[in-house]
Protein backbone atom coordinates (compact mmCIF):
# COMPACT_ATOMS: atom_id res chain seq x y z
CA UNK A 1 0.00 0.00 0.00
CA UNK A 2 1.88 3.52 0.89
CA UNK A 3 5.34 4.23 1.60
CA UNK A 4 6.91 5.25 4.92
CA UNK A 5 6.32 9.01 3.91
CA UNK A 6 2.97 8.66 3.58
CA UNK A 7 2.13 6.61 6.73
CA UNK A 8 1.82 9.15 8.90
CA UNK A 9 -0.88 10.74 7.65
CA UNK A 10 -2.46 7.42 8.26
CA UNK A 11 -1.89 7.57 11.84
CA UNK A 12 -5.44 9.37 12.42
CA UNK A 13 -7.37 6.97 10.35
CA UNK A 14 -5.45 4.49 12.08
CA UNK A 15 -6.47 5.32 15.71
CA UNK A 16 -10.01 5.43 14.26
CA UNK A 17 -9.74 1.99 13.61
CA UNK A 18 -8.93 1.00 16.63
CA UNK A 19 -12.35 1.53 17.95
CA UNK A 20 -13.42 -1.18 15.43
CA UNK A 21 -14.09 -4.70 16.32
CA UNK A 22 -11.85 -6.91 14.52
CA UNK A 23 -13.38 -9.52 12.11
CA UNK A 24 -11.70 -13.62 12.73
CA UNK A 25 -10.83 -15.29 9.59
CA UNK A 26 -14.11 -18.29 8.54
CA UNK A 27 -13.21 -21.36 9.73
CA UNK A 28 -12.64 -24.24 7.18
CA UNK A 29 -15.29 -27.08 7.45
CA UNK A 30 -13.54 -30.14 7.44
CA UNK A 31 -16.62 -32.04 6.36
CA UNK A 32 -16.38 -29.97 3.04
CA UNK A 33 -15.47 -32.08 0.37
CA UNK A 34 -13.97 -29.18 -1.77
CA UNK A 35 -11.32 -28.49 0.84
CA UNK A 36 -8.66 -28.57 1.32
CA UNK A 37 -7.00 -29.03 -2.09
CA UNK A 38 -3.14 -29.33 -1.91
CA UNK A 39 -2.17 -27.45 -5.28
CA UNK A 40 -3.39 -23.65 -5.40
CA UNK A 41 -6.37 -24.10 -7.13
CA UNK A 42 -8.35 -22.81 -9.46
CA UNK A 43 -5.30 -21.44 -11.17
CA UNK A 44 -4.72 -20.58 -14.91
CA UNK A 45 -7.80 -18.19 -14.75
CA UNK A 46 -9.00 -15.71 -17.53
CA UNK A 47 -11.45 -13.28 -16.58
CA UNK A 48 -13.98 -11.58 -19.56
CA UNK A 49 -15.54 -8.87 -18.55
CA UNK A 50 -18.24 -6.62 -20.24
CA UNK A 51 -19.35 -3.27 -18.27
CA UNK A 52 -21.15 -0.29 -19.09
CA UNK A 53 -21.21 3.12 -17.32
CA UNK A 54 -23.54 5.79 -16.54
CA UNK A 55 -23.06 9.46 -17.46
CA UNK A 56 -20.69 9.87 -15.09
CA UNK A 57 -18.98 6.92 -14.11
CA UNK A 58 -20.81 6.08 -10.71
CA UNK A 59 -22.03 2.60 -11.87
CA UNK A 60 -21.19 0.15 -14.21
CA UNK A 61 -22.83 -3.05 -15.23
CA UNK A 62 -22.41 -6.16 -17.59
CA UNK A 63 -21.47 -9.58 -18.04
CA UNK A 64 -18.26 -11.28 -16.69
CA UNK A 65 -16.96 -14.74 -17.37
CA UNK A 66 -14.19 -16.22 -15.56
CA UNK A 67 -12.46 -19.58 -16.89
CA UNK A 68 -10.34 -21.61 -14.74
CA UNK A 69 -8.64 -24.62 -14.71
CA UNK A 70 -8.60 -27.50 -11.36
CA UNK A 71 -4.95 -27.67 -10.68
CA UNK A 72 -5.16 -30.07 -7.63
CA UNK A 73 -5.79 -33.97 -7.67
CA UNK A 74 -9.25 -33.77 -5.60
CA UNK A 75 -12.32 -33.15 -7.71
CA UNK A 76 -13.26 -29.35 -7.56
CA UNK A 77 -17.13 -29.28 -6.55
CA UNK A 78 -17.26 -25.50 -5.87
CA UNK A 79 -14.99 -22.25 -5.93
CA UNK A 80 -15.37 -18.78 -4.15
CA UNK A 81 -15.47 -15.37 -5.51
CA UNK A 82 -14.04 -12.29 -3.94
CA UNK A 83 -16.34 -9.44 -3.84
CA UNK A 84 -14.05 -7.54 -2.38
CA UNK A 85 -15.38 -3.91 -3.22
CA UNK A 86 -17.92 -5.11 -0.48
CA UNK A 87 -15.45 -5.16 2.66
CA UNK A 88 -15.99 -1.73 3.81
CA UNK A 89 -19.76 -1.52 3.30
CA UNK A 90 -20.60 -5.22 4.37
CA UNK A 91 -24.14 -6.06 3.40
CA UNK A 92 -25.23 -2.93 3.11
CA UNK A 93 -28.91 -2.12 4.44
CA UNK A 94 -32.24 -2.67 2.38
CA UNK A 95 -31.97 1.32 1.17
CA UNK A 96 -28.29 0.94 0.45
CA UNK A 97 -27.58 -2.21 -0.99
CA UNK A 98 -23.63 -3.37 -1.13
CA UNK A 99 -21.80 -1.71 -3.48
CA UNK A 100 -20.83 -5.52 -5.74
CA UNK A 101 -23.54 -7.25 -6.53
CA UNK A 102 -23.78 -10.57 -8.67
CA UNK A 103 -26.55 -12.03 -10.41
CA UNK A 104 -28.14 -14.66 -13.04
CA UNK A 105 -25.38 -17.28 -12.57
CA UNK A 106 -25.00 -19.51 -15.24
CA UNK A 107 -22.06 -22.79 -14.81
CA UNK A 108 -23.13 -23.26 -11.51
CA UNK A 109 -25.54 -22.56 -8.56
CA UNK A 110 -24.74 -19.79 -6.30
CA UNK A 111 -24.76 -20.18 -2.37
CA UNK A 112 -25.75 -17.01 0.16
CA UNK A 113 -22.92 -14.75 0.46
CA UNK A 114 -20.52 -15.13 3.32
CA UNK A 115 -17.77 -12.96 5.24
CA UNK A 116 -19.79 -9.81 5.34
CA UNK A 117 -21.19 -10.30 1.50
CA UNK A 118 -17.48 -10.48 0.31
CA UNK A 119 -17.37 -14.18 -0.72
CA UNK A 120 -19.85 -16.09 -2.79
CA UNK A 121 -19.97 -19.69 -3.32
CA UNK A 122 -21.03 -21.37 -6.52
CA UNK A 123 -21.50 -25.02 -6.81
CA UNK A 124 -20.19 -26.59 -9.91
CA UNK A 125 -22.73 -28.68 -11.85
CA UNK A 126 -20.18 -31.93 -11.14
CA UNK A 127 -16.73 -32.26 -10.26
CA UNK A 128 -14.20 -30.88 -12.18
CA UNK A 129 -11.35 -33.08 -12.57
CA UNK A 130 -7.84 -32.57 -12.33
CA UNK A 131 -6.73 -30.33 -15.12
CA UNK A 132 -9.69 -29.58 -16.74
CA UNK A 133 -10.69 -26.54 -17.31
CA UNK A 134 -14.54 -25.09 -17.18
CA UNK A 135 -16.64 -21.55 -16.49
CA UNK A 136 -18.71 -19.62 -15.10
CA UNK A 137 -20.61 -16.31 -15.87
CA UNK A 138 -22.65 -13.92 -13.69
CA UNK A 139 -24.21 -10.30 -14.36
CA UNK A 140 -21.82 -7.97 -12.14
CA UNK A 141 -23.72 -4.50 -10.80
CA UNK A 142 -21.01 -1.99 -9.71
CA UNK A 143 -22.07 1.21 -7.27
CA UNK A 144 -19.11 3.49 -6.60
CA UNK A 145 -19.22 4.41 -2.90
CA UNK A 146 -19.61 7.96 -1.98
CA UNK A 147 -16.15 8.04 -0.10
CA UNK A 148 -12.53 9.11 -1.24
CA UNK A 149 -10.88 5.50 -1.01
CA UNK A 150 -9.48 3.22 -3.69
CA UNK A 151 -12.84 2.18 -4.30
CA UNK A 152 -14.38 5.21 -3.88
CA UNK A 153 -15.11 8.87 -5.49
CA UNK A 154 -13.10 12.18 -5.54
CA UNK A 155 -14.84 15.32 -6.76
CA UNK A 156 -15.95 14.34 -10.27
CA UNK A 157 -13.17 11.30 -10.94
CA UNK A 158 -14.15 7.27 -9.96
CA UNK A 159 -11.80 4.65 -8.16
CA UNK A 160 -12.18 1.35 -8.99
CA UNK A 161 -9.55 -0.58 -7.35
CA UNK A 162 -10.97 -3.64 -5.60
CA UNK A 163 -14.39 -3.78 -7.40
CA UNK A 164 -14.10 -6.84 -10.18
CA UNK A 165 -14.87 -10.08 -8.80
CA UNK A 166 -12.19 -12.65 -9.02
CA UNK A 167 -11.50 -15.95 -7.90
CA UNK A 168 -10.38 -17.54 -4.52
CA UNK A 169 -7.58 -19.05 -3.85
CA UNK A 170 -7.64 -22.79 -2.43
CA UNK A 171 -4.62 -24.74 -1.36
CA UNK A 172 -3.24 -26.56 1.39
CA UNK A 173 -4.21 -24.58 4.12
CA UNK A 174 -7.78 -24.43 2.88
CA UNK A 175 -10.19 -22.16 1.60
CA UNK A 176 -8.97 -18.36 1.86
CA UNK A 177 -11.87 -16.64 2.69
CA UNK A 178 -10.14 -13.74 5.04
CA UNK A 179 -11.97 -10.91 5.90
CA UNK A 180 -10.89 -7.48 5.15
CA UNK A 181 -10.37 -6.25 8.55
CA UNK A 182 -9.85 -2.34 7.06
CA UNK A 183 -6.02 -2.46 7.41
CA UNK A 184 -3.47 -3.05 5.33
CA UNK A 185 -4.72 -5.76 2.44
CA UNK A 186 -6.38 -9.12 3.02
CA UNK A 187 -5.97 -10.10 -1.08
CA UNK A 188 -4.13 -13.16 -2.28
CA UNK A 189 -4.99 -14.47 -6.06
CA UNK A 190 -3.39 -16.43 -8.83
CA UNK A 191 -2.34 -14.44 -11.76
CA UNK A 192 -4.35 -14.71 -14.80
CA UNK A 193 -5.17 -13.10 -17.88
CA UNK A 194 -8.04 -10.39 -18.04
CA UNK A 195 -9.95 -8.86 -21.32
CA UNK A 196 -12.13 -6.18 -20.15
CA UNK A 197 -14.49 -3.88 -22.51
CA UNK A 198 -15.55 -0.74 -20.59
CA UNK A 199 -17.94 1.36 -22.25
CA UNK A 200 -18.01 5.04 -21.26
CA UNK A 201 -18.78 8.80 -22.16
CA UNK A 202 -16.55 10.18 -24.50
CA UNK A 203 -15.75 12.34 -21.74
CA UNK A 204 -14.12 10.37 -19.37
CA UNK A 205 -10.71 9.32 -19.47
CA UNK A 206 -10.50 5.76 -18.23
CA UNK A 207 -7.15 4.88 -17.44
CA UNK A 208 -6.56 0.40 -16.72
CA UNK A 209 -4.70 -2.68 -16.18
CA UNK A 210 -3.06 -3.90 -19.03
CA UNK A 211 -2.74 -2.15 -22.57
CA UNK A 212 -5.89 -0.30 -24.10
CA UNK A 213 -7.00 0.48 -26.84
CA UNK A 214 -10.12 2.73 -27.75
CA UNK A 215 -12.78 2.92 -30.71
CA UNK A 216 -15.91 5.12 -30.93
CA UNK A 217 -18.77 3.60 -29.54
CA UNK A 218 -22.39 5.07 -29.69
CA UNK A 219 -22.96 8.25 -30.31
CA UNK A 220 -21.19 10.10 -27.15
CA UNK A 221 -19.35 6.98 -25.87
CA UNK A 222 -15.63 5.13 -26.14
CA UNK A 223 -15.41 1.40 -26.03
CA UNK A 224 -11.81 1.26 -23.74
CA UNK A 225 -10.80 -2.66 -24.47
CA UNK A 226 -7.61 -3.45 -21.69
CA UNK A 227 -5.88 -6.68 -22.40
CA UNK A 228 -3.51 -7.83 -19.23
CA UNK A 229 -1.58 -11.36 -19.06
CA UNK A 230 -0.37 -12.89 -15.68
CA UNK A 231 -2.14 -9.78 -13.59
CA UNK A 232 -3.35 -10.91 -10.42
CA UNK A 233 -5.94 -7.96 -10.26
CA UNK A 234 -7.43 -5.56 -12.53
CA UNK A 235 -8.19 -1.69 -11.77
CA UNK A 236 -9.46 0.78 -13.33
CA UNK A 237 -10.60 4.82 -13.06
CA UNK A 238 -13.16 7.19 -15.17
CA UNK A 239 -13.00 10.98 -15.03
CA UNK A 240 -11.63 14.16 -16.14
CA UNK A 241 -8.04 13.38 -15.96
CA UNK A 242 -5.17 15.44 -17.42
CA UNK A 243 -2.96 13.60 -18.86
CA UNK A 244 0.26 12.80 -20.51
CA UNK A 245 2.45 9.75 -21.38
CA UNK A 246 6.02 8.86 -21.65
CA UNK A 247 8.54 6.10 -22.17
CA UNK A 248 11.36 5.40 -20.17
CA UNK A 249 15.10 4.56 -21.53
CA UNK A 250 13.94 1.00 -20.95
CA UNK A 251 11.03 0.66 -23.20
CA UNK A 252 8.26 1.19 -20.62
CA UNK A 253 5.40 3.51 -21.49
CA UNK A 254 4.02 5.41 -18.78
CA UNK A 255 0.65 6.90 -18.82
CA UNK A 256 0.09 9.52 -16.11
CA UNK A 257 -3.41 10.93 -15.29
CA UNK A 258 -3.97 13.83 -12.57
CA UNK A 259 -7.02 15.94 -11.31
CA UNK A 260 -7.03 19.35 -12.15
CA UNK A 261 -6.16 20.23 -8.59
CA UNK A 262 -3.04 18.29 -8.20
CA UNK A 263 0.19 19.88 -8.43
CA UNK A 264 2.32 19.87 -11.71
CA UNK A 265 5.69 20.14 -9.85
CA UNK A 266 4.07 16.50 -8.09
CA UNK A 267 3.17 15.45 -10.96
CA UNK A 268 6.72 16.09 -12.50
CA UNK A 269 7.88 14.46 -9.69
CA UNK A 270 5.91 11.43 -9.85
CA UNK A 271 7.29 11.31 -13.23
CA UNK A 272 10.73 11.48 -12.79
CA UNK A 273 10.37 8.84 -9.99
CA UNK A 274 8.51 6.62 -11.55
CA UNK A 275 10.75 6.71 -14.57
CA UNK A 276 13.62 6.03 -12.85
CA UNK A 277 12.47 3.14 -10.71
CA UNK A 278 10.21 1.19 -13.39
CA UNK A 279 14.05 0.76 -15.29
CA UNK A 280 16.12 0.56 -12.33
CA UNK A 281 13.60 -2.28 -10.85
CA UNK A 282 13.58 -3.89 -13.95
CA UNK A 283 16.95 -4.18 -14.16
CA UNK A 284 17.39 -5.17 -10.35
CA UNK A 285 14.49 -8.01 -10.31
CA UNK A 286 13.58 -8.64 -14.07
CA UNK A 287 11.83 -6.64 -16.31
CA UNK A 288 8.43 -5.51 -15.97
CA UNK A 289 6.13 -7.48 -17.67
CA UNK A 290 3.27 -5.50 -18.56
CA UNK A 291 4.50 -3.36 -21.22
CA UNK A 292 2.63 0.11 -19.64
CA UNK A 293 1.54 1.16 -16.11
CA UNK A 294 -0.56 3.77 -15.25
CA UNK A 295 0.21 6.41 -12.56
CA UNK A 296 -3.53 8.27 -11.52
CA UNK A 297 -2.64 11.04 -8.94
CA UNK A 298 -4.82 13.16 -6.81
CA UNK A 299 -4.13 15.80 -4.47
CA UNK A 300 -7.48 14.57 -2.15
CA UNK A 301 -6.16 10.71 -1.56
CA UNK A 302 -4.52 11.33 1.73
CA UNK A 303 -7.04 8.99 3.27
CA UNK A 304 -5.94 6.34 2.61
CA UNK A 305 -2.85 7.37 0.90
CA UNK A 306 -1.30 5.39 -2.41
CA UNK A 307 -2.01 2.06 -3.50
CA UNK A 308 -1.15 -0.58 -5.95
CA UNK A 309 -2.63 -2.97 -8.71
CA UNK A 310 -0.98 -4.50 -11.22
CA UNK A 311 -0.37 -2.26 -13.59
CA UNK A 312 -2.02 0.83 -11.72
CA UNK A 313 -1.16 2.62 -9.06
CA UNK A 314 -3.47 5.48 -7.18
CA UNK A 315 -0.64 8.27 -5.97
CA UNK A 316 -1.90 11.08 -3.23
CA UNK A 317 0.30 13.36 -4.63
CA UNK A 318 1.47 16.63 -3.42
CA UNK A 319 4.13 19.23 -4.66
CA UNK A 320 6.82 17.34 -3.28
CA UNK A 321 5.46 13.66 -5.20
CA UNK A 322 3.94 10.67 -3.54
CA UNK A 323 4.37 7.36 -2.83
CA UNK A 324 5.27 6.64 -6.37
CA UNK A 325 8.54 4.25 -5.87
CA UNK A 326 6.86 1.77 -3.31
CA UNK A 327 3.93 1.62 -5.15
CA UNK A 328 5.93 0.56 -8.49
CA UNK A 329 8.03 -1.33 -6.47
CA UNK A 330 4.82 -3.23 -5.33
CA UNK A 331 4.78 -4.53 -9.44
CA UNK A 332 7.15 -6.92 -8.30
CA UNK A 333 6.10 -7.86 -4.70
CA UNK A 334 2.34 -8.56 -4.77
CA UNK A 335 2.32 -8.39 -8.23
CA UNK A 336 4.87 -10.56 -10.15
CA UNK A 337 5.53 -12.39 -6.93
CA UNK A 338 2.69 -12.90 -5.19
CA UNK A 339 1.84 -13.85 -1.63
CA UNK A 340 -0.91 -14.18 0.40
CA UNK A 341 -1.50 -10.59 2.07
CA UNK A 342 -3.31 -11.75 5.16
CA UNK A 343 -1.23 -14.72 5.87
CA UNK A 344 2.02 -12.38 4.85
CA UNK A 345 1.98 -9.33 4.68
CA UNK A 346 5.85 -8.24 4.76
CA UNK A 347 6.59 -10.17 2.09
CA UNK A 348 5.01 -7.52 -0.13
CA UNK A 349 4.86 -4.25 2.10
CA UNK A 350 8.23 -4.91 3.71
CA UNK A 351 9.52 -5.44 0.35
CA UNK A 352 8.58 -2.63 -1.44
CA UNK A 353 9.86 -0.44 1.07
CA UNK A 354 13.33 -1.66 0.46
CA UNK A 355 13.46 -1.40 -2.38
CA UNK A 356 12.07 2.13 -2.29
CA UNK A 357 15.02 2.81 0.33
CA UNK A 358 17.68 1.40 -1.88
CA UNK A 359 16.31 3.65 -5.17
CA UNK A 360 16.18 6.50 -3.09
CA UNK A 361 20.06 5.59 -1.61
CA UNK A 362 18.96 5.88 2.01
CA UNK A 363 20.97 5.79 4.61
CA UNK A 364 20.27 2.43 6.41
CA UNK A 365 23.85 1.48 8.33
CA UNK A 366 21.77 2.45 12.08
CA UNK A 367 18.03 1.38 11.23
CA UNK A 368 17.69 -1.26 13.44
CA UNK A 369 18.67 0.26 16.30
CA UNK A 370 16.88 3.46 15.09
CA UNK A 371 13.42 1.52 15.52
CA UNK A 372 14.22 1.44 19.34
CA UNK A 373 12.24 -1.83 21.04
CA UNK A 374 9.65 -3.80 19.71
CA UNK A 375 6.57 -2.45 20.42
CA UNK A 376 5.23 -5.44 22.18
CA UNK A 377 6.79 -9.02 23.18
CA UNK A 378 4.56 -10.81 21.03
CA UNK A 379 5.27 -8.21 17.78
CA UNK A 380 7.11 -10.02 15.23
CA UNK A 381 7.93 -9.03 10.98
CA UNK A 382 5.83 -12.14 9.92
CA UNK A 383 2.77 -11.65 11.71
CA UNK A 384 -0.30 -11.99 9.62
CA UNK A 385 -3.14 -9.43 9.49
CA UNK A 386 -5.32 -10.92 11.99
CA UNK A 387 -2.49 -10.38 14.61
CA UNK A 388 -2.48 -7.15 13.60
CA UNK A 389 -6.44 -6.54 13.57
CA UNK A 390 -6.85 -8.20 16.86
CA UNK A 391 -5.49 -5.24 19.21
CA UNK A 392 -2.18 -4.57 17.30
CA UNK A 393 -3.08 -2.15 14.58
CA UNK A 394 -1.13 0.54 15.79
CA UNK A 395 2.24 -1.96 15.40
CA UNK A 396 1.31 -2.59 11.47
CA UNK A 397 3.25 0.31 10.44
CA UNK A 398 6.31 -0.07 12.58
CA UNK A 399 6.39 -3.63 12.27
CA UNK A 400 6.03 -4.60 8.76
CA UNK A 401 7.18 -1.22 6.61
CA UNK A 402 10.02 -0.08 9.29
CA UNK A 403 11.63 -3.83 10.90
CA UNK A 404 10.57 -5.78 7.66
CA UNK A 405 12.37 -3.45 5.65
CA UNK A 406 15.31 -2.98 8.19
CA UNK A 407 15.79 -6.48 8.30
CA UNK A 408 16.05 -6.93 4.29
CA UNK A 409 18.83 -4.06 4.73
CA UNK A 410 20.68 -6.10 7.57
CA UNK A 411 20.62 -9.49 5.55
CA UNK A 412 22.32 -7.08 2.69
CA UNK A 413 24.64 -6.28 5.07
CA UNK A 414 25.48 -9.41 6.11
CA UNK A 415 25.65 -11.57 2.72
CA UNK A 416 26.95 -8.32 0.99
CA UNK A 417 25.45 -6.40 -1.66
CA UNK A 418 26.59 -7.94 -4.89
CA UNK A 419 25.01 -11.81 -3.03
CA UNK A 420 21.67 -9.86 -1.63
CA UNK A 421 21.23 -8.50 -5.11
CA UNK A 422 21.43 -12.16 -6.73
CA UNK A 423 19.85 -13.61 -4.34
CA UNK A 424 16.89 -10.99 -5.15
CA UNK A 425 16.64 -11.66 -8.70
CA UNK A 426 17.14 -15.57 -8.34
CA UNK A 427 13.76 -15.53 -6.05
CA UNK A 428 11.91 -13.42 -8.28
CA UNK A 429 12.46 -15.50 -11.14
CA UNK A 430 12.04 -18.19 -9.51
CA UNK A 431 8.28 -17.06 -8.15
CA UNK A 432 7.65 -15.42 -11.45
CA UNK A 433 3.57 -14.62 -11.26
CA UNK A 434 3.75 -17.53 -8.61
CA UNK A 435 3.24 -17.35 -4.75
CA UNK A 436 6.13 -16.97 -2.57
CA UNK A 437 5.98 -17.93 1.43
CA UNK A 438 8.25 -16.92 4.14
CA UNK A 439 10.12 -20.09 3.58
CA UNK A 440 10.69 -19.70 0.34
CA UNK A 441 12.55 -16.64 1.09
CA UNK A 442 14.27 -17.66 3.94
CA UNK A 443 15.28 -21.03 1.82
CA UNK A 444 16.43 -18.87 -1.00
CA UNK A 445 18.63 -16.40 1.32
CA UNK A 446 20.22 -19.25 3.45
CA UNK A 447 21.93 -20.74 -0.25
CA UNK A 448 23.19 -17.85 -0.41
CA UNK A 449 24.46 -17.43 2.84
CA UNK A 450 27.74 -18.98 4.06
CA UNK A 451 26.44 -19.86 7.57
CA UNK A 452 23.57 -20.75 9.12
CA UNK A 453 20.91 -17.66 8.82
CA UNK A 454 18.66 -19.53 11.99
CA UNK A 455 20.50 -16.79 14.69
CA UNK A 456 19.54 -13.73 11.92
CA UNK A 457 15.73 -14.83 11.40
CA UNK A 458 15.58 -15.49 15.29
CA UNK A 459 17.12 -11.95 16.25
CA UNK A 460 15.00 -10.06 13.60
CA UNK A 461 11.92 -12.12 14.69
CA UNK A 462 11.16 -13.82 11.31
CA UNK A 463 9.50 -17.10 11.93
Amino acid sequence: MTSLRCWRALLPALAAALLLVPQTAVAQDPTDPAAPPRAATPDRPSYDVTLRSDDDGSRWTGRQTVSFRNADRTPLRSVDIRLWGNGTDGCGAPDKPSPIRVGSVAGGIPRPLTVDCTALRIDLPEPLRYGARTSISFDVSITVPDRVHRFGKDGAHRYLGNALPLLSVRDAQGKHLDPDVGLGESFHTLAGDFRVVLDHPRALRVPATGTTTRRAGAPGRTVSTSVARGARDFAWAAGPFRSRTVTTPGGVRLNAYWTAATSPEGVAVDLKDAVGSVDEFGKRFGRYPYGELDLVMSDNLDDFGSMEFPGLVLLWTEPEGSAVVHEIAHQWFYGIVGNDQFASPWLDESFAQYATELYYREDTSTCWDDHGEWPSDTAAVTRSMAYFADGHRSEYGQVVYRRGSCALHDLERLLGGTEMAGMLRGYVRDHWLGVATTADFKRAAQSAAPHDLGPFWTEHRIH
